[in-house]
């Protein structure tokens, strides 16, 4: 009987190592505390496994912010900027290159896949000097079996290392980064060495660049990286560990052939060929394989019955002692527990399984597999799943037949972009490079005090709504003082900018203490979509039009959209995505147009997510971006000319999908752009023609680091060699919801400054 769990959520179940991490940046403790809230959650998570029946379980899990930047650290591969000098890298350094400080940037920030989790890319170049230069992968193995616990220490593989890496500043954007794997590869040995010595009988490779469209060059890296180690692996089980998407057949065919790899993982929920690729490539005789049937991406219940029976097709490939239950991928992507839901009713509460929960079903599962199932666990689940898909709360015919109506059809505005500009310039009178922020003012202790004591019901309506309207006037007055163009009313009202509009459709529910990691200590609560959605009454035209009146300025109107509320939500298995996506583009249009008659004229529904949606697979890209443009143009299609339409995206690589994001048809679009040194320019220079409105940012928000006036005028004047003028928007890279005033002030300042050194300078070169 075996089980196994890839990897397990490190924020805690009330995201103790958070509130821990923000008390040692502001300087309120000291890294002992720190390390001490680590040791306990770590201890806890390996014994709650231990107690649970799991047999592999997953050490160097834990992250003080990211995974990819342990590595980093693992190699000494720090930037030159970061002035570190060498020797055990400390949390000064660690956390500088994570998110900056007063006198250095911070490295750059994407997601890790297609999931909502960001990783700090690592910057590498012929001259990186890499020294091993972090023991934590040993240190949190030896520290679990001093538990009484062995663990298999788990390391970001070599090649994914260098695949999701960048060229360093001044290195050539063709730079190979897989000739640095032998660079890298005696660093790797010692701590393969290292974790032999202490007793690890286990080793785990986490490869997830696997599962993409890799070039021939790039799969034999594979070959080179694991035959070059084979001998510091000799005496050990090795796993290589896939996961988000099937494994194409040639990457199997070359993983399963080397000889120094004795187990294989891989992610059967999102792969849903590669139980085929297993069948027709056959499998290595006395190999294991760690099938990952227990979804790691939503907070759904597994179908025992179904897992049990993908598990029982296995067997007969690979043999009953060398199949070994396990998660699709890291728990990290979903819930903790769901024992601390308090609020859920008991009927959805049975339809889900958090992490902790997902641990028990594992081993389940795995019991079953060797004889010794648990017939009152199969029952209850079996009796949830009947449940669930009888339930009438989950459907709503008007809403399925509304949506079926979108499919065949497009949906776009009847006026082409060019001629949609002039008519809004005619109205709102903007002048050249009009500045804007994205939405969110900071989020200060008191206003989430107010939120949290109406929600208690501590105060009233009443209170509630003058203190949001004081906080709106504030933001207003703010603004205006700054002398910024377009104004936001700084979003008091809203927790999240999902949650905010899911706690206002039908078809959601929410959770106390579902967080889940967004990047560092930033932690997200998604909503649960578990029948169709539906729009019952306007969610903000009431704030949007009190701001507005507090305003001789354009107000923007701030709208989540459809494919962004679907992405980072926990979404419904049970139909298609898109059609939940349309279900969701219905509700989001009714509120446009309310915005719209309420005499609101600009009016942004932020994707923030759209290109993380993207599938991992080339062949599978074209339809989702086909349905997840066509959403987002669904929610705008009907309004006037004169009404300007703005969204917004965030942290992704852009370039690959600008095509796309042009046939958005948006008038602009606001995008980040400082913090990946300036990435999404180059698609411009490369010729790609843009005529919408287009505000690349132009500094950081997720630093606390304020840029000056002359850096944000350098950045604008970059933009201004490859966009033309009337259409170039600035603003900065995202929301400032995280931020304090101390840092916001100072920042927009010195961007608004900016932006009026740039006009005068380009109304004296005309």
């Amino acid at each position: 009987m075996a089980s196994h769990v890839v990897g397990y959520p490190r924020m805690g179940p009330k995201r103790e190592l958070k509130f821990a991490l923000e008390s040692f940046w502001d300087g309120k403790s000291s890294a002992e505390d720190l390390q001490k809230v680590a040791a306990d959650l770590r201890s806890s998570i390996w014994k709650q496994m231990a107690d649970a029946g799991i047999k592999y379980i997953p050490s160097n899990t834990f992250s003080y912010y990211d995974q990819v930047l342990d590595t980093t650290a693992m190699l000494g591969a720090v930037p030159d900027r970061y002035s570190w000098t060498g020797g055990e890298i400390g949390f000064d350094t660690y956390f500088s290159m994570a998110r900056g400080n007063a006198s250095v940037p911070a490295m750059e920030m994407t997601k890790w896949f297609d999931t909502n989790y960001h990783f700090i890319v690592p910057e590498l170049g012929p001259d990186t000097k890499f020294a091993y230069s972090s023991h934590k992968a040993v240190s949190e193995y030896r520290e679990a079996k001093a538990l009484g616990i062995d663990t298999i220490p788990v390391l970001i593989g070599p090649v994914t290392y260098l695949l999701l890496s960048k060229p360093a500043k001044g290195v050539e954007k063709s730079f190979s980064l897989l000739s640095l794997l032998g660079n890298i590869l005696p660093i790797y040995k010692e701590v393969i060495a290292e974790l032999k010595e202490a007793g690890a009988s286990w080793i785990q490779f986490d490869e997830p660049t696997l599962v993409l469209d890799l070039d021939s060059y790039q799969l034999e890296a594979f070959t080179k990286a694991y035959t070059e180690l084979e001998s510091s692996l000799s005496g050990l089980n090795v796993l290589i560990e896939t996961y988000f998407a099937d494994i194409p057949a040639e990457a199997y065919k070359i993983i399963t052939a080397l000889s120094s790899i004795s187990a294989f993982g891989f992610d059967l929920v999102r792969g849903t060929k590669t139980l085929d690729v297993i069948k027709s490539a056959s499998f290595p005789a006395g190999k294991y394989l760690f099938a990952g049937v227990v979804d790691g991406r939503n907070i759904w219940a597994n179908d025992l019955a179904a897992s049990l029976g993908t598990l029982e097709a296995l067997e007969t490939i690979v043999g009953k002692d060398k199949l070994v239950v396990s998660t699709s991928c890291s728990l990290m992507h979903t819930a903790v527990d769901l024992v601390n839901e308090t609020k859920l009713d008991s009927e959805l509460k049975s339809w889900l399984a958090f992490a902790a929960q997902k641990v028990v079903e594992v081993n389940a599962l795995a019991k079953a597999l060797a004889g010794q199932k648990d017939e009152a666990f199969f029952s209850a689940n079996a009796a949830a799943q009947a449940s669930r898909k009888s339930s009438p709360r989950v459907t709503n015919e008007e809403v399925q037949k509304a949506a079926a109506a979108l499919k065949g059809s497009d949906h776009r505005r009847a006026t082409n972009v060019s001629a949609r500009l002039d008519a809004q310039q005619k109205k709102l009178n903007l002048p050249i490079l009009p500045t804007t922020t994205i939405g969110s003012f900071p989020q200060t202790v008191e206003l989430r005090r107010v939120r949290r004591e109406y929600k208690a019901n501590k105060i009233s309506e009443e209170e509630y709504v003058n203190a949001i309207k004081e906080e709106i006037n504030k933001v207003v007055k703010l603004q205006e003082e700054l002398d910024i163009d377009v104004l936001v009313h700084g979003e008091p009202e809203r927790n999240d900018m999902v949650e905010y509009f899911g706690e206002q459709l039908s078809g959601f529910a929410f959770t106390v203490n579902g967080w889940v990691q967004s990047y560092g200590s930033r932690c997200v609560k998604p909503p649960i979509i578990y029948g169709d959605v539906s729009r019952p009454k306007a969610m903000t035209v009431f704030w949007s039009s009190a701001a507005q009146s507090m305003t001789a300025r354009p107000m923007k109107g701030m709208l989540t959209g459809p494919v962004t509320i679907l992405n980072w939500s926990f979404v419904r298995n049970d139909q298609p995505r898109f059609e939940t996506c349309y279900q969701i583009a219905l509700a989001i249009k009714k509120e446009v147009e309310d915005l719209e008659a309420a005499g609101i004229q600009v009016i942004q529904i932020d994707e923030a997510a759209l290109r993380e949606g993207l599938p991992l697979r080339k062949s599978e890209q074209a339809f989702y971006l086909d349905w997840a443009v066509h959403s987002f143009r669904i929610t705008n299609c009907g309004v006037q000319d004169t009404t300007q339409i703005h969204t917004h995206m965030c942290y992704s690589n852009f370039n690959d999908i600008i095509h796309s994001i042009i046939d958005m048809d948006a008038d602009v679009i606001t995008i980040e752009n400082s913090r990946s040194d300036e990435k999404l320019l180059s698609v411009f220079r490369e010729g790609v023609k843009y005529g919408a409105g287009i505000g690349p940012g132009v500094y950081d928000i997720h630093s606390p680091r304020i840029p000056s006036a002359e850096e944000i005028a350098d950045r604008i004047n970059k933009m201004l060699a490859v966009l033309e003028s009337n259409i170039l928007w600035v603003n900065p890279d995202c929301g400032l919801k995280t931020r304090k005033y101390a840092e916001v002030k100072p920042a927009l300042t010195n961007m608004v400054a900016a932006t009026k050194l740039l006009r005068t300078q380009l109304a004296s070169a005309k």
